[in-house]
C-alpha cells in the first residue's frame, strides 16, 4: 500500500468520527449554524431590513424573512456587484457564480470566502466517506478527470467571475495536482466538442482511475473514446474504479454506461449548486445522498403541493417527513436568505437525514392535474430498461394537451435509443404502468378516460445533443430538463425525431 493510500485511510477515519459528531445531533447542529448565520449577519443591509437584531428562532426568522427567488433577491445582489461591502454578507464575497438565469439573463451568485471552503471540503469527505466505508484506496494513485467548465474567470468590482465548476477548479489540493487530467490548456477550451476531442487525447493512455462529471456529458467522452480507440471504456482505463457524477440522476444512463465501460463501477452522487454544496451520498448501502447539516447552510423544508399558497408552512430539520417531496429553502454563509433553490427533494431516511432530488418545483407536468415529477418518470424509465432489451441516451417529457382529431391527450416521452426495444408495446406499457403506479392522479386520468396511454417519439441518434448545442448549452454544467409543462422543449426537439 502507498503512502498515499496509508494517508487517504487514517484522513478518511478522522473525517468519519466528526461526521458522526453532527449526524447524531441534527436538529442542535442545525441551531448552533442558524444562530450563526444570522449573529454574522446582522449588521449587513439585509440585517438591517429584516430586523435580524430582534431575530432569536426560527419563528421569528419566518416572520422577517419571506421566502425569494434570485429575481427578488437581485437588488441586493446589484449593489454588491456594484462592488459595495456588507450588503448579504460581511465584506464582498470573493467570487460570483454565474449561471442560467430565467427571466433576466444571467444569475449571479455571491460566493464567499467561507462558502467555497464548505465547497471544497463538502467535496473532499464525500470521496473520503467512500474509502472509509469501503476501504478502497487505489484509486487515489492514479489519475483523476473531472469534465467541467473553463476556469477562466473575468472580474467586476475586485469580485472575480465565473463558473461554479471553472471556481472550483482553482482549489483542487496540491497532493492531487499531478494526478488531475485534464491540463489547464485543455480544460480553458470553450467549445465543448473541442474540449472533449482535446481530453480524449490527453487521457487514452493515461492510467485513469476517477472520472467526474454530469452523465450525460461523461458519456459523449466515453463515446468519443470507444470510437478512436475501438475498445471499451473499462479496458482502456483497467484501473478505472470510481465514478462521481451530479446534476441528474444516474440510473437511467447506467445500462449505457455499463454497456461502454464493459463492467459495473462503483459510483458517489454529489448534490452541488453554484448557491452551496448540500449532500453527497455517504454509503454503497443505503439509498440516498446524507443532508449537510454542519456546512454553513440552513434548511427549511415546504411540502411541494403547498407551495404557491399565501402562507405555505416553513418546517426545520426536525419537522421533516419521509417520501414527503418538499421545496428546499436554504439561508447561506454566502448571504442568501429564505432562497428558494428551486429544487425538490424526499427523505429517505432520518437517521440520519438523507434524501433524494426529486426534480424542480417549476418543472412537472401537471397540464391535467397530475403534478407528475421528475423522480416519477425516472424511475418508471429506469423500470422500461431493466425489463426490456431497451438501451436509452437521453429522454424528456411533455404533455401534448391538443392533439389531433377527437384523440385524447396524452403525455409525449422524446427519447432518444442507443437500442430501440425490440417490443415497444411492452416498453410502453411498462413505462404508463409504473407511472400510474406512483402517481395516483395520473392513474386516475387514465383509467378516468381524460388521458390516453402516453406515446413516444424517438429521437435519432445524437439528437439531443445536437439541439443542445443549438441552443448554446452543450457541455459543463448545463443538462437536459427531464419534463416540463408545457410544449418549448418538445417542439424545439421536433425536428431532431427519427
Amino acid at each position: 500500500m502507498s503512502l498515499k493510500s496509508i494517508a487517504a485511510k487514517l484522513f478518511a477515519k478522522h473525517i468519519a468520527k466528526k461526521t458522526l459528531k453532527w449526524t447524531n445531533n441534527p436538529v442542535a447542529t442545525q441551531e448552533k449554524v442558524f444562530q450563526d448565520l444570522i449573529a454574522t449577519a446582522r449588521h449587513t443591509v439585509f440585517g438591517k431590513d429584516h430586523g435580524f437584531d430582534t431575530i432569536t428562532n426560527h419563528a421569528d426568522f419566518v416572520q422577517k424573512v419571506p421566502i425569494r427567488d434570485y429575481e427578488q433577491l437581485k437588488p441586493y445582489v446589484e449593489q454588491v456587484l456594484e462592488g459595495r461591502p456588507d450588503v448579504l454578507w460581511p465584506g464582498l464575497p470573493v467570487y460570483f457564480a454565474k449561471t442560467s438565469g430565467t427571466t433576466s439573463g444571467a444569475k449571479y451568485i455571491p460566493i464567499t470566502k467561507t462558502s467555497i471552503k464548505q465547497q471544497v471540503n463538502a467535496s473532499r469527505n464525500a470521496i473520503l466517506s467512500y474509502i472509509h466505508e469501503t476501504g478502497n484506496t487505489d484509486f487515489v494513485n492514479g489519475k483523476m478527470i473531472f469534465l467541467q467548465g473553463s476556469p477562466e474567470l473575468t472580474e467586476k468590482n475586485g469580485i472575480k467571475l465565473g463558473r461554479l465548476s471553472g471556481i472550483s477548479a482553482h482549489y483542487v489540493p496540491k497532493y492531487l495536482q499531478t494526478n488531475r487530467l485534464p491540463s489547464w490548456e485543455t480544460n480553458c477550451i470553450e467549445d465543448w466538442e473541442t474540449k472533449v476531442d482535446a481530453i480524449v487525447s490527453e487521457t487514452e493512455n493515461e492510467n485513469m482511475t476517477v472520472i467526474a462529471g454530469i452523465p450525460s456529458w461523461v458519456q459523449m467522452y466515453f463515446e468519443r473514446l470507444r470510437a478512436k480507440t475501438g475498445k471499451p471504456v473499462g479496458e482502456l482505463f483497467k484501473g478505472f474504479e470510481l465514478f462521481i457524477y451530479g446534476g441528474v440522476n444516474y440510473e437511467p444512463y447506467r445500462a449505457t454506461f455499463e454497456k461502454l465501460i464493459g463492467r459495473r463501477v462503483p459510483s458517489i452522487e454529489l448534490f452541488p449548486a453554484s448557491e452551496g454544496f448540500f449532500a453527497y451520498q455517504d454509503s454503497q448501502t443505503e439509498k440516498g445522498m446524507l443532508l449537510l447539516l454542519d456546512a454553513g447552510i440552513f434548511y427549511e423544508f415546504v411540502a411541494a403541493d403547498t407551495f404557491f399558497d399565501e402562507s405555505p408552512v416553513r418546517l426545520g430539520i426536525k419537522d421533516v417527513q419521509l417520501h414527503v417531496n418538499y421545496v428546499m429553502i436554504i439561508s447561506t454563509d454566502a448571504g442568501l436568505w429564505g432562497y428558494n433553490l428551486g429544487d425538490t427533494i424526499q427523505f429517505v431516511s432520518l437517521n440520519p437525514y438523507r434524501i433524494v432530488v426529486s426534480g424542480r418545483i417549476k418543472h412537472f407536468i401537471s397540464a391535467f392535474g397530475e403534478h407528475v415529477i421528475a423522480k416519477e418518470v425516472e424511475e418508471a424509465m429506469q423500470l422500461a430498461i431493466a425489463q426490456t432489451d431497451a438501451e436509452v441516451n437521453e429522454f424528456t417529457v411533455a404533455p401534448q394537451i391538443t392533439p389531433q382529431g377527437d384523440e385524447l391527450p396524452y403525455h409525449e416521452w422524446l427519447v432518444e435509443f442507443q437500442k430501440v426495444p425490440s417490443d415497444p408495446d411492452t416498453f410502453v406499457s411498462i413505462l404508463d404502468n409504473a407511472l400510474q403506479k406512483q402517481n395516483s392522479y395520473y392513474y386516475d386520468l387514465i383509467t378516468g378516460g381524460i388521458l390516453q396511454t402516453l406515446k413516444i417519439s424517438a429521437i435519432r441518434p445524437g439528437g439531443f445533443l445536437e439541439y443542445m448545442k443549438s441552443i448554446g448549452k452543450l457541455g459543463g454544467q448545463n443538462k437536459v430538463q427531464r419534463l416540463s409543462n408545457d410544449r418549448k422543449l418538445a417542439d424545439g426537439l421536433r425536428s431532431f425525431k427519427r
